[in-house]
This record gives structure tokens, sequence and C-alpha cells, in this order.
């Protein structure tokens, strides 16, 4: 039960689907992407498969979320009677939305803000702001949820395939990746997040089912015999492929707590191009669960 009356706050790059944002009544502020016929808000007002289809002729930019989007989102959560907030955002390393959030919710009057950089993106964004979703509904204090986050945050590890570093290095994401040759030999990054929140290779592969069960093998190396963890998967633009991955992912990795299944946003989409296959996974450690 949500006795401390605690709300969520993260923005449209946690890639959480619809029903478990009204289920846990998470309140998501929407990056925007600008075209050459207008403005539009990630997941609003435009699809992913709509922006996958307009990327043939164009690459929008993207930008923050106004910050009369996310002023109004603290005035909602205050409206509905919350008193507390945890803000769960997009790594600072690809974005200012947590410094906007941060910022904004510090000059909201009547709510105690704690804003949480993920240094992550879509699954591990979405995956952490659901165990928090969970620990608020076992009744957990603000002081431990705010003592557990930066742990849980650390131990949320991601692993992307792309078809091409095309898109990243159009939309200035490139961040450590270093340029793969060898489309025709179809060599197949996969990438992650560096400690500061910025993209890096992790590995390269030749072909996407190797680059499948190669995700999935560093996955499942990272989480110990016995361990609790929380697993997800992910895709852009490639429902079939979502179900392969899902598959192997939990045949490695039967024994996960939660699993998470999302669809890329429209921003992520901008910066990868379509055809992305991802995996998480997020170990609960012991010692989270000590109230602290």
């Amino acid at each position: 039960m949500n006795q401390q009356k605690i709300a969520l706050l993260t923005d449209s790059c946690a890639d959480i689907p619809a029903h478990l944002i009204k289920r846990y009544d998470i309140y998501v502020v929407p990056l925007k992407l600008i075209f050459s016929d207008g403005e539009f808000s990630d997941n609003v007002d435009i699809t992913p498969d709509e922006v996958y289809r307009r990327l043939k002729t164009e690459l929008p930019k993207t930008t923050l979320p106004s910050g009369e989007a996310v002023e109004n989102a603290f005035i909602r959560i205050r409206d509905a009677g919350y008193t507390k907030v945890l803000a769960i955002n997009f790594s600072s390393g690809l974005s200012g939305t947590h410094n906007l959030v941060r910022v904004i919710g510090e000059n909201t009057p009547g709510l105690e803000v704690a804003a949480f950089d993920t240094l992550s993106g879509s699954l591990g964004t979405g995956m952490t702001v659901l165990q928090a979703a969970r620990w608020i509904e076992e009744g957990w204090s603000w002081h431990a949820l705010t003592r557990a986050l930066p742990r849980l945050m650390a131990d949320t590890h991601v692993f992307f395939c792309v078809d091409t570093l095309e898109y990243l290095q159009k939309g200035g994401r490139i961040g450590k990746i270093a340029a793969v040759a060898g489309t025709l030999l179809q060599i197949k990054p996969i990438i992650s997040f560096a400690p500061d929140g910025e993209l890096v290779s992790v590995s390269k592969v030749r072909g996407r089912k190797f680059a499948m069960e190669k995700m999935v093998q560093m996955a499942t190396a990272l989480v110990p015999r016995g361990a609790r963890f929380n697993l997800a998967v992910a895709h852009g633009d490639s429902p079939g492929e979502l179900k392969e991955i899902r598959s192997m992912a939990q045949r490695a990795l039967p024994d996960h707590e939660n699993f998470m299944e999302g669809e890329i946003d429209c921003t992520l989409g901008v910066y990868v191009g379509p055809h992305l296959l991802g995996i998480g996974v997020q170990l609960l450690a012991d010692e989270l669960f000590v109230e602290l």
C-alpha cells in the first residue's frame, strides 16, 4: 500500500508498457521530436511505427520534454494528493531530461522530490521504475527507497543490438562506439551504457542470430547462481525477432522474479534506427531488502 503518498515520475524513454504505467500510476513526461512538418510528443501524438516510416526520408531532431510539461506533471502529482516523488529518468549522458526534471522538482512547492539519473535508457530505466513501484506497493519507507535506488541502478545492465550505426552517427549519439566496418559482412554491434551514461560498444558479432545469442550470454554471465533478479527484453520494429530473443532469454534465465517486455520509444528509435533488439537484467541484492 502506498500510504506515504510517494509518486513515480519518469520519461518516455523508459519504454514501460501502458498497462503497467496505469497499474502503478506512473507519471510520464514525453520527449519531443521535431520533423519538417511540426513538433511531436513521443508516444503521445506520434508512434514508433510512424517514426520508422518517416526515417526513410527524414531524420528528425529530438529534444527534451518541455518545461511546461514537466511542471504540469508535478502539479498533477501534487493535486492527486502525493507529497513525495521519485523521479527516475533517462541517462544524462544522452539527454538533459534528468537535470530538467530535477531542477523543476526542487522548485515545486509542496513536494519532496528525489531525482535519479539512471545513466541508462529504455529497459534500464523502465526496470528501475517498475522495481521502485513494487517497493512502494510493499510499503517501503522513503528513506529505504532513496537509499536502495542507487545500488539497484548500478546493478542494472542492458545490451542492445542495432542493424547499423548510421543513425547514431547522424544523430550525434555515437558516444564511445567505434565505427564498425563490414556492412556487407553483416557485422552487428552490441551496445551498452558506459559508467558515465554514454553509449559504448561491448561486442561485434556477425549476423542477427549470433548477436541475439551473444546478448543473452552476456546477460546470463552477470547473474550469479542463486541471485534474485529481474529480466527484460525489447524490440524496435522487430516484433517477430522479439519472440525469439524472449524465448532465448527465458530459457537461459528461467528464475527471474519479474519480466518486462518493451517497445523502443520514438526518441530512441530516431537514435538507433529500425530493427533493434535488447535484453536487460537487474540484480536484486539481498541488502536492498533490509530496511535502511
